[in-house]
């Protein structure tokens, strides 16, 4: 397992085009991939590889959140979906 903290800066946070995005590279990877919001203490991880779950989330811009894989390829994924992250999904 293999997993990171990082936090939403892009206006628009996991929804529509940047959800797509986010499931589109972690279906990807063979590893279990999952995210969680680590500002409310009730979240649980969902399933990365699932756009209903991602948005279900509501993860917004400033949100703290954890990226876990598992599996043959995790660092990869991890660090390949932080980056997408950090990149800001290509919106200034």
């Amino acid at each position: 397992m293999y997993s990171i903290q990082t936090e939403l800066k892009n206006v628009s946070g996991l929804h529509a085009r940047p959800a797509s995005e986010f499931v589109a590279m972690a279906k990807k990877f063979q590893s279990a991939i999952t995210v969680q919001r680590l500002d409310d203490e009730d979240a649980k991880p969902v399933n990365a590889k699932s756009i209903i779950k991602i948005l279900a989330q509501g993860i917004g811009v400033g949100t703290p959140i954890e990226i876990a894989a598992d599996g043959p390829d995790e660092n990869e994924a991890v660090e390949q979906l932080l980056a997408l992250v950090e990149s800001k999904f290509g919106e200034d």
